[in-house]
């Protein structure tokens, strides 16, 4: 049965065709990003840089990633000296309880203990006026054109040895985890590859592919850079922090 997110994109699709003009969804989950990869309709995606988690999809013939309905949010302590520790649950919550639905916010990167906050356009005025206080830190809040430069991390390529190329042996040894806890995340819908939900742990990755774990992290499938003497892989992986 096709449900509410699934309706609401192909409606979306079928108005910037149809009355040739440009439309966006709000930020996607995971979840919500393979419903889309199934629906394999034409469209731009973009969540504020590159290889964000919670993207925005447009439909129209000339979308651009300046086109979007996106704003940048810098949120800052006003004393850095005598705040708290502030996590990316912290800034959050406190966006959270200003009664602002989730899907209108996108990635929060945290760098110094100050929040980046993707969010739509029309809801970034109203965070900048009302959000004041994290924790027990006082806070300012004000839009920004783009992401100041050195926020997003590089993602660090690293080399690993695996016995194959089977989705939970790459996922249990980049993340440290036991064959056994990696192929449970695969029954808990938690894994996916470039957007699609991922149920087979047996799945052999393919040069590029994007693999998302949801609770640990992203990372990337490069290639593999050679066989080993006793017959196993050494494959370069891209993480993302």
């Amino acid at each position: 049965m096709e449900d509410l997110i699934e309706k609401r994109l192909k409606e979306l699709h079928n108005r910037a065709f149809g009355r040739c003009y440009s439309t966006f969804s709000d930020f996607l989950n995971m979840d919500e990003q393979s419903r889309l990869e199934r629906l394999n309709l034409p469209c731009v995606k973009f969540g504020g840089y590159d290889n964000a988690e919670r993207i925005m999809v447009g439909f129209g013939d000339n979308v651009l990633g300046e086109d979007f309905p996106i704003s940048y949010v810098e949120i800052t302590p006003i004393m850095q000296r005598f705040a708290d520790r502030l996590t990316h649950r912290d800034f959050l919550g406190a966006v959270m309880t200003l009664g602002i639905k989730r899907e209108l916010i996108g990635d929060i990167i945290i760098k110094d203990n100050c929040g980046y906050l993707i969010c739509t356009e029309k809801i970034a005025p109203y965070i900048c006026d009302n959000l004041t206080k994290i924790k027990h830190t006082s806070v300012e809040a004000r839009i920004t054109d783009t992401l100041p430069e050195g926020v997003i991390a590089t993602p660090e390529s690293s080399i690993y040895t695996v016995s194959s190329c089977r989705a939970d042996v790459l996922i249990s040894a980049v993340y440290r985890l036991s064959r056994s806890e990696a192929s449970a995340l695969f029954a808990t819908d938690r894994v996916f590859v470039n957007s699609r939900q991922l149920t087979s742990s047996s799945y052999l990755a393919k040069d590029g592919d994007i693999f998302s774990v949801r609770g640990f992290g992203r990372f990337s499938f490069c290639n593999v850079v050679r066989k080993t003497k006793k017959d196993r892989f050494a494959v370069e992986i891209i993480k993302y922090t």
